[in-house]
């Protein structure tokens, strides 16, 4: 028995659906057309039905339709497709939206970026808040300009725990370790491919260096947004001043990790805000960008930093010009203070040491840095020691009174000693086998004049570094280093200097690459 023919028809147009409205089957029919066909047919087609038009302002009303229909289209058959793409991600992407954005949230603020331009699933996580509670915008270069700062902690927003800001010269170094990190981006090495003069303000692009102002979304919408921020770390933002950032800090109330490097800011005015607006602060790390020459510090200050923060655990004020009897009223004010940093601090003889670990405040500490101290006297360096081997400071883990100059002898600082016998290294180590004691001096052959290294200093600020190796008479390694002195004044440490003011750059005019979404 013959079979029927199926109708041609049929096998090309199969039924379409009932609930198909006419422009469904309208749509159908023009996406049916063969991509076999020659675009002139096309073409000629619509050329025919121009020519069909009566009149020339109907064949515009028709191009434009044309027109506007190919745009829907376009715009339609694109929303389809970021569909149908994550429809897929959705199920090749085997994490749920909340565990997507646990892991955004651990990742860098670059990275963040990257991930939120790869899809438009990732980017949807990527906006959650809880992605920008630890914001992480430092540089080696200037690359973050305010408005990067300012759209991250806006999607931060309530969220924000931890913001760093600023250039870095290189990784941040280990508790104990005494790598300065001020840096200015004219001295610096690693930007060959940086230029001043191609970073000029152009019309329409912004500056890729950071402001004053770049801290003002702390205290955006009523002061909510820094009302939980934990940890503030700013490094060598030469444009930041003491205003702006006074009003940062009285922004974050909750603060607990401070940290500030490189900034052209009044120790005082600084320590008077903290003590002011963040009273459970725990680490305060101050670096000066001038060093020896911030001699602002007053005792009135210092008590009332020791009596507003309780909590000060770890405390580290580098290259400031500080004397002993301020240092005495944090050391011993502090009772929960277990970390203590002075290192390149001017005008600290170590007369503060003495009697530390009686009780209070300094019996508890763990790590005391009291590197290249200009007028460390040797003296009060072994009354320390002679207290340590006594049974005191019992929790004492490291211990660094490095001095590339070597120690200043009782009577005249410019008398220096590199390798005294007053100082009882090798019975430390015998009785305290469980301290890190960092006693490395110069040997007194390759010492230089200290005349002639403050003379050096005053003409320039560049480091010329010679290392050389060797032992002192009780088995303490020690180091030779031929640098240029940094700032040595010349005398107790009393005397004033006049700052040089602050220098300031053109504009920049690259756009900023760090954020790309």
């Amino acid at each position: 028995m013959a079979k029927r023919p199926c109708s041609s028809s049929s096998s090309q147009n199969p039924r379409l659906p009932p609930h198909f409205s006419q422009m469904d089957h309208l749509l159908h029919s023009f996406l049916s057309f063969p991509d076999s066909s020659p675009p002139i047919s096309l073409d000629l087609s619509f050329d025919r039905l121009l020519d069909s038009s009566p009149s020339d302002a109907d064949q515009s009303i028709l191009i434009d339709r044309a027109h506007r229909l190919g745009c829907l289209l376009l715009r339609a058959a694109n929303r389809s497709a970021r569909k149908r793409a994550s429809i897929h991600n959705s199920v090749a992407w085997v994490l749920p939206p909340d565990l997507t954005i646990k892991v955004f949230s651990m990742l860098d603020s670059q990275s963040l970026c990257y991930a939120a331009a790869t899809c438009s699933m990732f980017n949807k996580c990527a906006m959650d808040p809880l992605c920008y509670a630890n914001i992480d915008l430092t540089t080696l270069v200037p690359k973050v300009n305010n408005a990067v700062v300012s759209t991250m902690i806006q999607r931060a927003g309530k969220s924000l725990q931890s913001l760093k800001l600023g250039i870095v010269p290189g990784p941040t170094g280990s508790p104990g370790s005494c790598q300065p990190l001020v840096y200015t981006i004219r001295n610096s090495g690693d930007v060959s491919s940086f230029s001043w003069n191609e970073k000029r303000t152009r019309q329409g692009k912004e500056s890729s260096i950071l402001t004053r102002s770049c801290l003002y979304p702390l205290s955006g919408d009523n002061g909510a947004t820094g009302i939980l921020l934990r940890r503030l770390h700013l490094y060598n933002i030469e444009r930041m001043d003491n205003a702006s950032l006074c009003v940062a800090l009285a922004a974050c109330p909750s603060l607990l990790d401070l940290e500030i490097v490189g900034l052209h800011v009044e120790l005082r005015q600084t320590l008077m805000s903290v003590s002011s607006h963040c009273r459970f602060i725990e680490r305060l790390f101050f670096e000066s960008s001038k060093t020896g020459r911030d001699d602002s510090l007053k005792s009135p200050t210092c008590f009332e930093l020791v009596n507003n923060c309780p909590n000060l655990s770890s405390l580290s004020l580098r290259g400031f010009k500080l004397h002993d009897n301020k240092v005495r009223i944090l050391v011993k004010g502090f009772r929960k203070l277990k970390y203590a940093d002075f290192a390149t601090s001017y005008s600290i003889t170590g007369t503060f040491l003495r009697n530390l670990g009686n009780g209070g405040g300094g019996s508890l500490l763990e790590v005391l840095i009291l590197r290249d101290c200009m007028h460390l006297k040797e003296m009060e360096v072994a009354r320390f020691l002679t207290a340590v081997i006594a049974g005191d400071f019992k929790f004492l883990k490291h211990l660094d009174i490095s001095n590339r100059e070597g120690l200043a002898s009782e009577g005249d600082w410019y008398q220096r000693s590199y390798n005294s016998s007053l100082i009882p290294l090798q019975q430390v180590l015998e009785v305290r086998p469980d301290i890190c004691l960092l006693a490395e001096f110069p040997s007194e052959g390759c010492f230089l004049d200290i005349d002639h290294m403050i003379d050096s200093d005053i003409n320039s600020e560049l480091s010329l570094p010679f290392q050389q190796s060797g032992q002192t008479s009780d088995g303490a390694l020690v180091t030779s280093s031929l640098e240029s002195s940094y700032n040595s004044d010349q005398g107790s440490g009393n005397e004033e200097y006049q700052d040089s003011g602050f220098v300031i750059y053109e504009e920049s005019s690259d756009e900023v690459d760090f954020l790309i979404v």
